[in-house]
């Protein structure tokens, strides 16, 4: 059937759903995706639903927009959405049709990544845990059972969507779909299999109809009619597969993740910029940032081993959904001077214009019409040029069109008119963000050791740690007993040792009780345990938990990939010699207590006999804690600290904000100051030396009630409940810092007097942008000069040359409002402090949050 009789059918029947667009086709050709018949460059921003809250989504797409995108992209994530096979989720921060809908309402379209696998740093790279359990299966391989279930979990998607209306055709805002995910990496493991799957995938995918484009990412091997993808820190070398298909950059790595005990990642935004400028220069027509809002792993989300709560993702709209400086702001000047480019991008058929400007200086030229690169004369046509310098040390003068132009080095100028640059990678300001204790009143319950309920059972030997637990908790419980006689006790005096048990591989955490006391752990990842124990005379309970800290999300035979205990277990050092215990009987417990009663719950927490929490009386080691507190005025996001805690998880009224864990990061290897020059990678930049990778918390707005909050911790290790604090997120100091030489606003590109001629580009003069959050005024500013200042943001100071009027000028222009811009020239501070010197405007001001500190 044809689809827009489909559509048309479909209205008529009546789906309740409202239109958002008018219907159009989304089509392609070796350029660029074609949108309602025309060619389109798109930028587009990489967004996961459920890693923030669904009050939590408007505010972040509306930003994305404002900075300058075009796309929403998503994963579809399966164990979110089919918790139990056949019993689905689509609520909460998984309604993915409310997510999609929302992007529709704000004039965008939707990149629906379906996969079904994600990876994501992201649970069991978004597998549902029961699909391991299907006999005979083998994950992401030409295996039945497997191809069945995947192709049951697409069809779901995309018949919700088309049931609700969204795909372009329908009027709705999705205009492309992904089946599977970054295959390539992969596929060799799989042999001929893996060769055989992809083809069965990407048929499968185009038999559902779905009226929309279908991609791969990192396939070269996709078939010709689904467009393979490039992810990476770097894509403008990038060449899909076909001259048919379009350059597309489905995930730019604007960022990179964390793990416990690591430091935090950073990239600088001059290169993230440079690689975005070198991709659109060099043919490049679609581009992601993964992520543009990376959000927090709530609950047990979080994928592994040993990924962090927080997948902020050092991206343009933090966390808290807060604009993230100076990353979002430069990125948006970026985007509006490729959508300057963009009739002259989508222009050109067979490829720009290229010339060397130096040794590793060029130019890419986009005209309607071909022109002499060598004349200083340019007709009346549609032309953008992009003027790159690749040397990481010097700044270069280039000649370009008759005209002179400096290139900073590791920079791309953007020439929207192929005469006046509009914007330069490296050219970014600086904003800095900043942020801003709990109760008192606590009372604890302490978790029982081992065994502890009735849904417990004893089994012969080992057993691997998913197959038992199903995912539904982090802890498995192993519980056996042991006689130990007086001659061992005697033996261990004599010879003044200690016995040790001996697990030959762990995996991600496991602890060691004898007779309920802890005696030791180890973290790793398939590592040999060895832990000296204390032993009594008659019998003794050896109590090991296994704990996960998310399940693996990225590599082969995932299914294969378990948790736990695995080879032998062995008790050493009796006079007799080793005990081993691997065929020992051994009792099993999912779980623990407070888990299974909930009583993080607003319904439950009065469900065990809470004990009133004294300084003195601080359990060490698995124990609960609870206390109520209320809410901090205002609106700004909050943020739970837990540094004082060892690790376990937290619930605010029952809502998982995730796993804590207070490792720290190795004291070495964070730079003082961070060059971009240069290519990137995921460890060149890092932060966050000798602190915790992370000790603060985000706790959604939504989930918080004026008063009266519940909040529950569990503790394994320990820690001091009484040192946890809620702490605003919000932004307290800015600082910009523009040049009267740096380049005009790109908003004058589109204004009258410069489109009819009576002003030149050339004689407009660059603007100081400041912009506090939202609901936040700029209260106080700190500091001004226009001159010669020296410092950056928070160390500014006065140089030799200074217009004594600045700061009064710069306070009038902005004192009590929300954003405020200032025009960088004489004119506006009615002197020139040092004539024959070019003179740059520095300011630092004060943001005023609703409250600072608030006692729980």
């Amino acid at each position: 059937m044809d689809l827009w009789l489909l559509a048309l059918l479909l209205m008529l029947v009546g789906s309740g759903s409202a239109r958002f667009f008018q219907p159009f086709n989304v089509s392609y050709d070796h350029r660029a995706l074609i949108i309602d018949g025309k060619r389109r460059m798109l930028i587009s921003a990489g967004i996961h639903y459920p890693r923030a809250t669904p009050e939590m989504w408007p505010g972040i797409i509306a930003k994305s927009k404002e900075g300058g995108a075009d796309v929403i992209q998503t994963y579809v994530f399966w164990n979110g959405h089919e918790p139990s096979r056949g019993q689905y989720n689509f609520e909460g921060r998984y309604d993915l049709v409310k997510f999609t809908k929302l992007v529709a309402s704000s004039g965008l379209y939707l990149h629906l990544r379906i996969g079904p696998y994600v990876c994501a740093e992201w649970n069991f790279g978004g597998f549902p845990i029961w699909l391991r359990d299907i006999p005979g299966i083998k994950f992401r391989t030409n295996n039945e059972q497997f191809k069945k279930e995947m192709q049951r979990f697409v069809e779901k998607i995309v018949d919700l969507m088309t049931q609700e209306m969204l795909f372009s055709w329908q009027g709705g805002p999705i205009i492309l779909l992904q089946i599977e995910n970054e295959y390539g990496n992969i596929e060799s493991s799989f042999g001929n299999d893996g060769k055989q799957y992809i083809k069965w995938a990407a048929s499968m995918a185009l038999s559902l109809n779905a009226g929309v484009p279908w991609v791969m990412c990192r396939q070269t091997d996709a078939p010709e009619n689904i467009i393979d993808t490039c992810n990476a820190f770097y894509c403008d070398g990038f060449r899909p597969n076909s001259y048919r298909k379009p350059a597309m950059w489905t995930e730019d790595w604007n960022g990179w993740y964390a793990s416990w005990g690591g430091r935090l990642p950073h990239r600088p935004v001059e290169d993230n910029a440079f690689a975005v400028a070198r991709f659109f220069q060099r043919g490049g027509s679609f581009h992601n940032y993964y992520m543009f809002f990376g959000g927090t792993n709530f609950g047990r989300t979080a994928g592994g081993p040993l990924q962090i709560t927080s997948y902020d993702y050092d991206a343009p709209i933090d966390e808290y959904g807060l604009l993230s400086f100076p990353k979002w702001g430069h990125l948006k000047d970026l985007h509006a001077a490729i959508k300057l480019c963009e009739p002259a991008l989508v222009a050109v058929d067979d490829g720009p214009q290229y010339a060397k400007l130096g040794p590793m200086q060029e130019v890419h030229v986009y005209s309607s019409s071909r022109i002499d690169l060598n004349s200083s004369i340019l007709e009346d046509i549609k032309c953008s040029a992009f003027l790159a310098n690749i040397d990481e040390h010097k700044t270069v003068n280039v000649k370009f069109l008759g005209q002179k132009y400096a290139l900073p080095p590791w920079s791309v100028s953007v020439l929207p008119d192929c005469k006046h640059v509009a914007f330069n990678t490296a050219q970014a300001g600086d904003m800095l963000p900043q942020e801003n204790s709990v109760s008192n009143s606590w009372v604890s319950f302490r978790e029982p050791i081992g065994a502890w309920e009735g849904n417990s059972f004893t089994a012969e030997g080992i057993l691997e740690h998913l197959n038992v637990t199903k995912d539904i908790s982090d802890y498995l419980w192993y519980v056996t007993r042991i006689n130990i006689s007086a001659e061992d006790i005697s033996f261990w005096e004599a010879t003044h040792t200690l016995p040790s048990i001996f697990i030959d591989q762990v995996r991600d955490v496991a602890r060691i009780f004898v007779n309920g006391q802890l005696a030791g752990s180890k973290v790793g990842n398939w590592v040999r345990l060895e832990q000296p124990i204390h032993l009594i005379q008659g019998v003794n309970d050896i109590a090991v938990v296994s704990e996960t800290v998310g399940l693996k999300n990225y590599g082969a035979f995932l299914e294969k990939d378990g948790a736990g205990l695995r080879g032998r277990i062995k008790l050493s050092g009796l006079k007799g010699g080793e005990m081993d215990l691997s065929n020992s009987i051994w009792t099993y417990q999912v779980g623990l207590k407070g888990e299974f009663k909930k009583i993080y719950s607003l319904n439950n927490h009065e469900s065990v006999d809470w004990v009133n929490l004294t300084a003195n009386s601080i359990p060490s080691t698995f124990t609960w804690y609870k206390t109520f507190f209320d809410a901090p005025v205002g609106n700004d996001p909050v943020a739970i600290y837990l540094g004082s805690m060892g690790k376990g998880q937290a619930w605010i009224n029952g809502h998982g904000i995730g796993r804590y864990w207070s490792l720290v990061a190795p004291k070495q290897g964070c730079p003082k100051t961070c060059n971009y020059r240069g290519a990137y990678s995921d460890g060149k930049c890092m932060t966050n030396c000798g602190k915790p990778t992370q000790d603060r918390y985000h706790i959604p707005r939504s989930w918080l009630k004026p008063s009266s909050n519940l909040l529950v911790i569990f503790e394994e290790t320990g820690g001091d409940p009484l040192k946890i604090q809620l702490k605003l997120h919000a932004t307290g100091t800015i600082c910009s810092k523009v040049s009267e030489t740096s380049h005009p606003p790109l908003t004058i590109w589109s204004s009258s007097d410069v489109t009819s001629g009576k002003t030149s580009i050339a004689d407009v003069a660059p603007e100081l942008h400041l912009h506090c959050d939202d609901g936040q005024m700029i209260s106080r500013v700190t500091f001004a000069s226009f001159g010669n200042p020296t410092g950056s943001c928070q160390h500014f100071s006065l140089g030799k040359c200074h217009a004594q009027s600045s700061l009064s000028i710069v306070s009038k222009a902005c004192q009590g409002r929300n954003s405020c811009k200032i025009s960088v020239s004489r004119t506006t501070f009615g002197e020139d402090p040092c004539r024959g010197v070019v003179k740059t405007l520095a300011v630092e001001a004060e943001c005023t949050s609703s409250l600072a500190v608030t006692s729980v």
